[in-house]
Order: C-alpha cells, then sequence, then structure tokens
C-alpha cells in the first residue's frame, strides 16, 4: 500500500492561508477596510523606514512579512509567530521590515472592543490577573493556533456577505475571549478594569481626542479622571511613552496636517484652527514630529498621491 502525498493544502500554514485570503482582497499595496466592522487588511511590498500613525486598540496580525511600531523609541518588531496589541489610542510610528513584490507584507488590523472583553472578563471563570503593575498601552504575544482558526472562520465571511451581520460578532467575540487567555491578557484586563489606572488614563485620552484645540491644564484633566496630578502625569507617560502636553501636540500636528493635505488650507489657518498661536511655533513643531517643515511635507505627500 502506497502513501498518499500532502496536497498543497495540508502542506499550507494557517498563516499563509490568511495571507492567501487577504492577497486575494488587496492586490496592491495600502490599507484597505472590509465588510465586516472593525476589520482592515494592509500590503506592503517594500520595506519602509517608520512613518508616523496613531494606533487605535486593536490587534494587528501579520500573516507574511514583518513589520516593526515604534513608541516612545522603543522598537516592537512582529511577524507570523507574534501579534502586536494596542490597548489604548496611540501615536507611534510603523516600519516595513520585510516585504517584497514576490512576497508581500500582508497581514490585518482588528479593533478592540473594550466593553465586550470587560463583558467577557466579568462572564468567563478567567483566572484573575496577578500583575497589578501597570504596564504600557502597547505589547507583543505569541500567535496561537486557536486564534489563527478564530480569524481564518473571520476572513472566510468575506465570501459569505450576507451571513456577516449575524456571525461576524459571534467571531468577533471568541478572539476577545482567545486574546484573553493569550499572553497578554493582563495588559487588556487593566485597560477593561474602571477602578484601575490604565481606564482612567483611556478616559482622559478621549477627553483629548474631543478637546485637543483647547488649553491644557494637566491638574483638571487629573481631577476630570479622578487622579492626583504627579499620579496621571506618571501614569500617562508609562503607557503612551508620552506626557499629557506631547500627546496633545501629536493630536494638533497631525490634524494640521490633514486640514493641509485634505482640505487645502495655508499652513496658518491650519496652525490656528488646531489651537497654536504661533505659526512660526508651528512650524517648529511640525518640523520636528515630521522631520521636513510644512509646505515641503505637503507638497511631497501630494507629488506621491
Amino acid at each position: 500500500m502506497t502513501n498518499t502525498p500532502n496536497t498543497d493544502s495540508e502542506q499550507t500554514s494557517p498563516q499563509e492561508k490568511l495571507a492567501q485570503i487577504i492577497g486575494a482582497q488587496v492586490s496592491k499595496p495600502g490599507d484597505y477596510g472590509t465588510a465586516i466592522t472593525g476589520l482592515g487588511f494592509f500590503r506592503r511590498e517594500h520595506p519602509a523606514p517608520p512613518t508616523v500613525c496613531m494606533v487605535e486598540p486593536s490587534i494587528i496580525l501579520v500573516a507574511r512579512g514583518e513589520k516593526q511600531l515604534w513608541v516612545g523609541g522603543e522598537g516592537y518588531p512582529y511577524d507570523r509567530s507574534r501579534f502586536l496589541i494596542t490597548s489604548l489610542d496611540l501615536p507611534a510610528n510603523s516600519e516595513v521590515l520585510a516585504a517584497s513584490p514576490e512576497q508581500p507584507c500582508v497581514g490585518l488590523t482588528l479593533k478592540l472592543d473594550l466593553r465586550m472583553l470587560a463583558e467577557l472578563i466579568a462572564q468567563s471563570d478567567l483566572p484573575p490577573t496577578r500583575d497589578r503593575s501597570v504596564a504600557k498601552g502597547v505589547g507583543i504575544g505569541s500567535v496561537t493556533p486557536a486564534m489563527l482558526a478564530s480569524f481564518e472562520r473571520l476572513l472566510a465571511l468575506l465570501d459569505e456577505p450576507e451571513s456577516i451581520p449575524v456571525l461576524a460578532p459571534l467571531i468577533q467575540r471568541e478572539i476577545h475571549y482567545r486574546l484573553l487567555q493569550s499572553d497578554q491578557a493582563s495588559r487588556l484586563r487593566q485597560i477593561t478594569s474602571v477602578d484601575g489606572q490604565g481606564y482612567r488614563i483611556a478616559k482622559a485620552i478621549d477627553w483629548l481626542k474631543l478637546n485637543y484645540t483647547s488649553a491644557l491644564r494637566i491638574d483638571e484633566l487629573a481631577a476630570r479622571v479622578q487622579m492626583s496630578t504627579p499620579t496621571f502625569h506618571h501614569h500617562f507617560r508609562q503607557l503612551t511613552a508620552m506626557s499629557p502636553l506631547q500627546y496633545q501636540k501629536w493630536l494638533r500636528l497631525n490634524e494640521a496636517r490633514r486640514l493641509m493635505l485634505n482640505e487645502h488650507q495655508d499652513v496658518s489657518s491650519a496652525a490656528f484652527k488646531v489651537g497654536y498661536e504661533s505659526p512660526s511655533q508651528f512650524s517648529r513643531e511640525y518640523s520636528r514630529l515630521f522631520g521636513v517643515a510644512p509646505k515641503r511635507d505637503i507638497a511631497a505627500l501630494r507629488g506621491h498621491g
């Protein structure tokens, strides 16, 4: 009796299956939304230096290739075996480490539902977290077979659009459960625990995102989230790798960039609209963040568009 050779499908890893599904959906480099709420795909065909970005609370999974996120000068590399997770809205720099036209770097981003995480923690007999220290708002976790299987089922729904409204929320719930079983569970529990420092910092970030044009008084913001000013400042920096003022400045500069690029506003108009009183100070801080003066940056971005 002869042995039957393995078929291609039997030899294909779970990550490669995901890569094939994503590759079939996105044929050109870029970032793409999908019909499933909160799920996005990305494709890169060349290594690229760090670029400024804002990462929402999410899990980022690379199915092929390698990327790295820089937060506060610290790099977090992730690939087929390691996922990236962020529990807060984090200003960061995203870098592509391994990609080529023949073997593009492809993967997915799934936004985390913090309310769903809190419900799962309350409803499940999950062991309590022992780590009470405040961790950073970003981490690298180990990809598990169960996690990959649930993502594969989620992506399969893209070929069955009529089932997405019913089945996608169930599978997303399972993915959140798998994350609470992963080595990044304590990071997520800190953010969803209402009596925890991480939860309060997340609330402060929500306020900053809505009020970034206003003058920032640290003591008032600390009081708003029921923390002392020194404790608030310490934990904010620990979680985000920047001070509240630096965070606000990052929000202002990126919104100004959007206004100049998409709404064709001039430098002074954009500066005033996001809360700067001095266009020259705005230009200095813009150049420090993006590495080039505002006019040159926008001209270069439009040239590449």
